[in-house]
């Protein structure tokens, strides 16, 4: 499902060649969900954006079923970041003043579904993910940080993508609230064979995932 074949990230400082992703080469079968360990500035998020087409890697390839997008156009690279893939970061990244539901429904409406279709998507999507129909009209900046977290998993769901990349889903969270997103994210990859991937450093969260690797000196290795 996910193939990275020798991903390097170069970046000029100075004088100085500095290589956040050296060689990194690994694969995801469909429904894995896996997660990327690391310390501040081992590369983690560069390597997350590079496999969300945010950034395009220097040398190496990145194939999302069959579709190699480290060669995609910008036009296309769009549409991919769009359709197939689903982001979820640490600070949330909601809307304030939207709703739980209209932040939901943004993703749709640039894909250009009709709002009865993403009003139902998208309610269903909260449901899914634990919140009352009671919070899905509440406004994002009057939930709690997990409430908040779960509707930013929810929006990332939108689309239907093949692969959600997740950027410390539980940084922000409390130990009972980052369990809580911890098993929904898992729930999410192994019932609805969803791939998801999360960058943290968070032995707890990685604990609980299917395959876990390790990022340090832009070089990356599986733990057993």
């Amino acid at each position: 499902m996910l193939s990275v074949t020798d991903v390097v990230k170069t970046f000029n400082s100075g004088d100085r060649t500095i290589k956040p992703v050296n060689g990194v080469s690994f694969s995801l079968e469909q429904g894995t969900f896996a997660a990327i360990l690391g310390k501040s500035g081992s590369g983690k998020s560069t390597l997350l954006s590079l496999l969300g087409a945010l950034d395009k890697a220097t040398s190496g390839d990145v194939v999302v079923d069959d579709v190699n997008i480290s060669k995609l156009p910008d036009r296309k690279l769009t549409a991919y970041r769009r359709d197939d893939i689903g982001f979820v970061f640490q600070s949330y990244n909601l809307i304030p003043n939207l709703s739980a539901q209209e932040n939901v429904m943004l993703p749709m409406e640039f894909a250009g579904r009709s709002h009865s279709a993403r009003s139902a998507r998208a309610a269903e999507l909260l449901n899914q993910v634990g919140l009352t129909e009671e919070m899905h009209s509440r406004k994002a900046n009057r939930l709690s940080g997990g409430m908040q977290q779960r509707v930013a998993i929810a929006r990332a769901l939108a689309n239907n993508p093949k692969l959600i990349l997740a950027d410390e889903p539980t940084g922000n969270l409390d130990d009972e609230t980052g369990e809580l997103i911890i098993e929904l994210l898992r729930r999410l990859a192994h019932e609805k064979k969803t791939t998801i991937l999360v960058v943290t450093h968070d032995q707890a969260l990685a604990s609980q995932t299917d395959r876990k690797f390790r990022l340090a000196r832009g070089k990356l290795t599986e733990d057993d």
